[in-house]
């Protein structure tokens, strides 16, 4: 296994990541996906999608495995990419890694392994006969982990934490203010980078935190943030996180940046009638602002009080239940109303309220409108 270096820097001790350089052919597209999250069919989907040829240089910005169905065919298709292909690189994400936990045999494994059935590591249990109990100790994991899964493991270690170029930066959630001597938990694990901002003189893309939590004020949308301005480009979608999640690719060209994606909503219905939204209604609820206060109650949509945002919302009264805490929106849901045009094409996210249905545009913009434009 890799050794990891330390330094003494400003009297902490700071792991010193690695960080590769590359000097790339400005001519040449760059692609960026992150947060794939076991989802090799979505993955290839989207490689097909952007007409995907070996020319083009192929970033993939951790988060190979866990919280999809397939993370070990996904960690074997990328190994093929990158032992095969002359401009693939992949870089480490903190679900890359999270059988260190195991190894450790602590008590952040056992529970990780007792409430995440969909894990690379319940994949390598099953591949032996076996499954993951109580009854299962995390040495015996471990042992399985390494007698059988030695190779995948250490090539997931020895994934880069960030790549560099004369442009960009790309590393899985974030860069801290001593870059380059960022910690390798700042760069895997910390939340709402967008928030926290940086110093450094280049866009720095990121995934890692969905950028629908982002967007408590804005049109309710999984799509990328790419803010030029303040050097920040967030893609990740979202993908096996939110029913509603997508897998997204920030494109490259020449400088100019654009982006697609791809998600697992196959059924699109066709708007029957065009709807003008009058109400101008924008943002979600979003993770983990779901504590709110009713204020004022009419027929399908109730004013709230966002507690931790403290911003007013319109929660579609479904959507707002009561314990002894006081009222919380039951999930994450957009907050948005939005227009549609006779004839467009849109993907039915919840049909179960009264007045209005919630859907995603092909932009991928998701808001309510009313049953009527539908039915």
């Amino acid at each position: 296994m890799k050794i990891l270096l330390y330094k003494q820097y400003r009297r902490r001790i700071i792991l010193m990541i690695d960080i590769r350089n590359l000097s790339l052919d400005p001519l040449r597209r760059v692609i960026v996906i992150s947060d794939i999250h076991a989802s090799l069919t979505l993955f290839k989907e989207l490689l097909k999608k952007l007409n995907y040829t070996e020319e083009d240089y192929l970033f993939i910005n951790g988060d190979l495995c866990e919280k999809g169905l397939n993370s070990l065919d996904l960690v074997h298709y990328v190994q093929w990419m990158d032992k095969n292909l002359q401009r693939v690189f992949i870089t480490k994400g903190n679900c890359d890694v999270v059988f260190r936990h195991v190894f450790r045999g602590n008590d952040i494994g056992r529970q990780y392994l007792n409430t995440r059935p969909q894990s690379m590591m319940h994949e390598m249990i099953a591949s032996t006969g076996q499954s993951f109990s109580d009854g299962m100790s995390l040495t015996k994991a471990s042992s399985i982990f390494q007698d059988n899964f030695e190779q995948e493991i250490e090539w997931l270690e020895s994934l880069p934490i960030a790549y560099e170029t004369d442009d960009f930066i790309i590393v899985h959630a974030a860069v801290d203010e001593l870059w380059p001597n960022t910690e390798e938990a700042d760069a895997l694990y910390t939340p709402a980078f967008y928030e926290k901002g940086h110093s450094v003189d280049k866009p720095v893309i990121v995934g890692h935190w969905p950028v629908i939590n982002y967007r408590t004020e804005e049109l309710s949308t999984h799509n990328p943030i790419i803010d030029l301005d303040n050097n920040i480009i967030a893609i990740d979608g979202g993908n096996q996180i939110k029913a509603s999640g997508q897998l997204n690719a920030l494109i490259i060209n020449q400088g100019e940046y654009s982006f697609t994606y791809v998600d697992e909503l196959k059924d699109s219905i066709t708007i029957k009638q065009t709807h003008n939204d009058s109400l101008g209604w924008m943002g979600s609820v979003n993770y983990p602002y779901y504590q709110i206060e009713p204020i004022e109650k009419e027929q399908y949509f109730t004013r709230c009080k966002n507690t931790n945002a403290n911003i007013q919302q319109w929660v579609k009264n479904e959507y707002i239940l009561e314990n002894n805490d006081g009222y919380y929106c039951k999930e994450g849901v957009s907050t948005t109303t939005v227009s549609v045009n006779q004839g467009e094409e849109v993907y039915i996210l919840d049909d179960n309220c009264a007045g209005y249905i919630l859907i995603k545009r092909c932009d991928g913009i998701m808001g309510w409108i009313p049953k009527y434009c539908l039915y």
